[in-house]
């Protein structure tokens, strides 16, 4: 029972399906090992024992009437503790919504439940999803599974942490600016930003409701293809005979190499090699326009963001942690002009963006250009927790100022990921990419 624990989702699922796997046993494992678990508190805000065992009942009977609503029915995951749950705290990782208990789950969950998913519970995040870095002295901040006194990464650091340390099969996030991607990098783990407006955001608690996005942090590009179904009530992507054969790839050159680390350099020199040896063909690419576009990351981003919380904001400041309410603030300096001009202009860079990209199948580019940052430097020196936490977002970014759909990979060295931008809309296509890019890896 215990390799349960590792096993990836659908192959959980095709244990269950087969009868060697019981759904009740197997959420039992997963409480347990939740329960047992050392950092428990530290990933999970709260776990929901009496939902997953009714929910692991009900997949139970449906085994025996062999009536299973998809691979996944029966398999638990976890949730970030901004998806709304009927009945149970939702409070996005801040003191400003404690005690917030929704009457309805959000509709991706209404949706994956619907497809047989057992939910064990909520994690923690950083607060209102305003870091990719994971760290939160409000509620608490997970550990990176290479290294514990380093952050995991965010702002879905719990939901990283729950899938890496093996107490959920899966772990759904969200990704403002990188927010799944990030923290699967960090923890090995595949994790794909759907193109906005794709999953909806009904009982989501927003950040900027024009970049935010639902996805899966999984074990493999086959588990993520299995959740984006569930999560919309869907039919997965076909990845059988998933092939780099004459695949077609941008390797991005401004932006996302610039200030770039040692190590994650390293790594993906290497992947690319590995991707070349599979049969793609790798063309340096440079978008000068892609400048322009991240320089305007502030004005549309904390604009939105304070704009959607001011009030809330300001009526208990003290409630929140300095740093993120230094982020919210920064939106009370651009106007309504400027945050229209900053949208029209950046709808100017994605079309230049469209026509360089568009002979590709993907362009490529380092997750992040950093590893994780030590838990302990970052809660004593400011400075160090602006670069790091901006640095970490850097890449990420682009896939979510661009619109596009994109995946980050393992590369095999560990907190390096390999991140593959589609266009928008594309993530069945982007999902056999990644699973032939992911047997070259492996």
């Amino acid at each position: 029972m215990q390799d349960w624990l590792t096993m990836t989702a659908c192959d959980l699922g095709r244990g269950i399906g087969m009868g060697q796997i019981d759904p009740v046993e197997l959420t039992e494992t997963f409480l347990s090992a939740i329960d047992a678990h050392p950092h428990r508190d530290a990933i999970f805000a709260r776990v929901t024992h009496d939902r997953a065992r009714a929910e692991a009942q009900a997949a139970q009977g449906r085994v025996k009437s062999g009536l299973r609503r998809s691979l996944l029915d029966g398999v638990p995951i976890s949730w970030k503790d901004l998806f709304d749950t009927a009945g149970i705290g939702t409070e996005a990782g801040s003191a400003l919504l404690k005690d917030r208990v929704p009457d309805a789950d959000a509709l991706v969950l209404r949706n994956a439940t619907a497809m047989g998913t057992v939910c064990l519970g909520k994690t923690h995040m950083s607060e209102l999803a305003f870091s990719g870095l994971g760290l939160n002295p409000t509620t608490a901040t997970p550990p990176c599974i290479h290294d514990e006194t380093a952050i995991p990464g965010g702002s879905s650091s719990g939901a990283a942490a729950s899938v890496a340390w093996g107490l959920s099969a899966c772990g759904i996030g969200s990704d403002t600016g990188g927010s799944v991607r990030i923290p699967a990098a960090w923890n090995d783990l595949v994790g794909l930003k759907t193109t906005s407006g794709r999953l909806s955001l009904e009982g989501v608690v927003p950040l900027c409701l024009r970049f935010d996005t639902v996805g899966p942090l999984a074990k493999s590009v086959e588990d993520a293809a299995h959740m984006l179904a569930v999560l919309e009530g869907g039919t997965p992507a076909d990845l059988r005979g998933a092939s780099l054969q004459g695949c077609r790839f941008a390797d991005l050159q401004n932006v996302a190499k610039d200030d770039l680390r040692a190590e994650p350099g390293k790594a993906y020199a290497e992947a690319l090699e590995k991707l070349k040896d599979a049969g793609a063909e790798i063309i340096p690419l440079e978008v000068p326009e892609l400048t322009e576009a991240m320089g305007l990351s502030g004005v549309l981003y904390t604009t939105e963001a304070y704009g959607l919380w001011r009030d809330v904001i300001e009526a208990n400041p003290e409630a929140m942690y300095p740093e993120i309410l230094e982020r919210f603030r920064a939106g009370k300096a651009f106007s309504g002009p400027d945050y229209v001009a900053a949208w029209s202009k950046l709808k100017a860079c994605r079309s230049v963006w469209d026509a360089a990209t568009a002979e590709f199948d993907a362009v490529l580019a380092p997750t992040a250009p950093i590893l994780p940052p030590n838990l302990d430097r970052l809660m004593n020196d400011h400075d160090y927790y602006v670069t790091e936490n901006l640095l970490a977002l850097r890449n990420t970014r682009i896939g979510n100022l661009m619109g596009l759909a994109a995946l980050t990979l393992p590369t095999g060295t560990p907190s390096c990921g390999l991140m593959m931008m589609g266009y928008p809309g594309s993530e069945e296509a982007l999902l056999r990419l990644g699973s032939a890019a992911e047997s070259a890896l492996a």
